[in-house]
């Protein structure tokens, strides 16, 4: 049963300026940014949570490796004061403890999530979080991907690659929304 989302903690995942290193190719929502950037100025201005998720990258030729200027959080959703900050090396950011228990802080099991790669770290963690009981609204235009090819050779566009991820998670791990949808929801 979905809880009350008024309150319930934003989670904003990876968007971090190494999303946009051009080794990544074309993507698809080009107005991700903004439209998170629009969300997250109503959860600043009503005082809810707001939880970065921050990846660390281990690999050598990561541009998410600390201390590479792509580790640095996108400027239009970067953190402010307050607001919590969660580091990961892994794709979920549930592995480390710190996020369940920001949120066993919070006394919440509902979730909103944005963030970066849809098919990836937003697909891994909305995963891992359902299965820990999480509620977890997980917003379409909030996150985006990349073309891809995979194991066969076959090219598939970002918008493709978006489209299955969300359709492999909505209705079973989450419930996919939009953000004027989750606006409209909580102004009501």
């Amino acid at each position: 049963m979905t809880q009350s989302l008024h309150g319930a903690p934003l989670v904003i995942i990876d968007l971090q300026m190494a999303i946009d290193h051009p080794d990544w190719g074309p993507r698809n929502n080009p107005d991700a940014e903004r439209s998170i950037a629009k969300l997250l100025t109503v959860w600043r201005e009503k005082g809810w949570p707001v939880i970065h998720v921050k990846h660390n990258s281990s690999h050598s030729n990561s541009p998410y490796r600390p201390g590479q200027s792509g580790n640095d959080f996108k400027p239009e959703v970067a953190p402010i004061a307050g607001e919590n900050i969660i580091a990961k090396t892994t794709h979920s950011a549930f592995i480390d403890p710190a996020l369940g228990t920001a949120l066993a802080k919070l006394k919440t099991k509902t979730l909103i999530i944005a963030g970066v790669k849809t098919n990836n770290s937003i697909e891994t963690t909305v995963r891992h979080g359902e299965n820990l009981g999480y509620d977890i609204h997980l917003l379409a235009d909030g996150c985006f991907t990349h073309d891809q090819v995979d194991w066969n050779g076959k090219s598939w566009s970002a918008e493709d690659v978006h489209a299955h991820a969300l359709s492999n998670l909505d209705g079973e791990y989450c419930r996919v929304t939009t953000i004027d949808a989750l606006l409209s929801e909580i102004s009501a």
